[in-house]
């Protein structure tokens, strides 16, 4: 049998990620998106999605990638998948009109015997309701992370394959297009695979709950929970990879999204998710974290004070802001006077107002408090004598830890951390007296 013809029936950050990983395998690509001026921008190099290592990718594999907005082109596919990004609200509610409509499309070009597999991410039942030919319909969990996207599409841990037959063999086609990954490919029912996706985040966000809470509790009596991670790491129940560091609350949508869908779910069937709120609330308390440091520390004394933001994305290595940590402490600072530096992230996409920093250093400028929201990697390459030196203040409020605490210290600011107490700076006495 000869390689199949795959579509991605989407192509934003989901689809442009599995449509480049699969080019990379060795297979002949077709990505359609009905938009032709976003198609057009993909053709000439300029991606709508910020993904170390993607812009390579496709320029390197071209010649088994097509990219077009003509439906049509569909045909030649062996199997499509259904690729494009589940819009959420504030409230992480997913808006599944645009993925029903994607696949309408898709359907309409299709190759009749060809199969249809759905690759975003839907709640339990989606699939099944759908009324296609159950031998010529899959869907796919995708596990994607922001950031290191590229990684995990071209190496998956493994594939999770909703059907309507679990113990029958998956089409020869899908499987082998997923046997090129060398992965364990895991078969079961539709509505397990919609919930194993689902459930692998509800892991990951009570390991956060978790990391965040006691955190908190290290920050008031003495203890540093950076020094209790390795412990809980070598722990095998816990595992070198959990998800043990302490952050801002939960942001990108999919988490949000995916408690969302359990609450929905609860509700419906009349399950208990009290957990699941409990989380909710955990993520909205610690999303407030560096504006209660700031209030404690600075505005408290001066409403009006100047502050030097340090990242909007709300993670490393992406251009994404949904639900970012920057934009709730933007939300508590109106009265003040804010410089924001991102490296991906145009202040002026946030905010017209908000005014931008050219780089790091010079949202430092006059500052009486920084704060490094994301923790880019080229934030960790700042001298915090440097950033003294432009601030007005002394406060750092770092809290991922980028910088070394008796580096900063030395520099006479005082440092932030999320899951230890502050660090403060011996010589602040003699700094306020020179900014006074």
């Amino acid at each position: 049998m000869s390689a199949p013809v795959i579509g991605f029936a989407g192509l934003t950050h989901l689809g442009l990620n599995m449509a480049a990983a699969s080019a990379a395998r060795g297979f002949d690509v077709v990505g359609y998106h009905g938009d032709a001026a976003l198609v057009e921008a993909i053709d000439g190099g300029d991606l709508p999605v910020a993904e170390p290592g993607l812009g390579d990718m496709i320029a390197g594999h071209r010649e088994h990638l097509s990219f077009t907005a003509d439906h049509a082109a569909l045909a030649r596919c062996d199997l499509v998948y259904i690729s494009a990004d589940v819009p959420t609200d504030d409230q992480g509610q997913s808006d599944l009109a645009p993925i029903m409509d994607m696949i309408a499309q898709a359907e309409g070009a299709m190759n009749p015997d060809a199969l249809l597999v759905v690759l975003c991410q839907v709640p339990p039942g989606f699939t099944r309701t759908l009324g296609r030919d159950p031998a010529r319909l899959y869907y796919q969990v995708e596990t994607l992370i922001f950031g290191r996207a590229v990684e995990r599409a071209m190496h998956p841990e493994r594939f999770i394959v909703g059907c309507a037959q679990p113990e029958a063999p998956v089409d020869g086609r899908l499987a082998a297009y997923l046997e090129a990954f060398d992965c364990p490919i895991l078969p079961m029912r539709y509505e397990s695979a919609e919930l194993a996706k689902i459930s692998i985040n509800m892991c990951l966000v009570a390991s956060i709950g978790v990391a965040n809470t006691m955190a908190a509790v290290c920050e008031n009596v003495g203890a540093d929970w950076s020094e209790i991670v390795p412990a809980l790491r070598l722990d095998a129940r816990i595992g070198p990879k959990s998800y043990i560091a302490p952050g801002l609350g939960l942001a990108g949508g999919n988490l949000e999204r995916d408690l969302a869908t359990v609450i929905g779910l609860a509700e419906r069937h009349g399950t208990d998710a009290g957990i699941v709120e409990a989380w909710i609330d955990n993520s909205r308390h610690r999303k407030d974290w560096c504006y209660r440091v700031l209030r404690d520390e600075v505005l408290a004394a001066d409403a009006d004070a100047a502050i030097g933001l340090l990242g909007l994305a709300y993670k490393e290595d992406t251009h994404s802001t949904k639900n970012a940590p920057s934009l709730m402490l933007l939300s508590h600072l109106k009265a003040s006077r804010v410089t924001a530096h991102d490296p991906q992230v145009r202040a002026a996409d946030i905010d017209p107002d908000l005014a931008a920093a050219a780089t790091p250093l010079d949202a430092c400028d006059g500052a009486d408090a920084v704060v490094i929201v994301t923790p880019w990697p080229a934030y960790r390459d700042l001298n915090p004598a440097e950033i003294a030196g432009r601030m007005r203040g002394r406060t750092l409020i770092d809290p991922f830890g980028l910088l070394p605490s008796a580096v900063v210290t030395a520099a006479g600011l005082d440092h932030f951390v999320l899951g230890r107490g502050p660090a403060r700076a011996e010589n602040n006495d003699a700094r306020k007296a020179g900014h006074a």
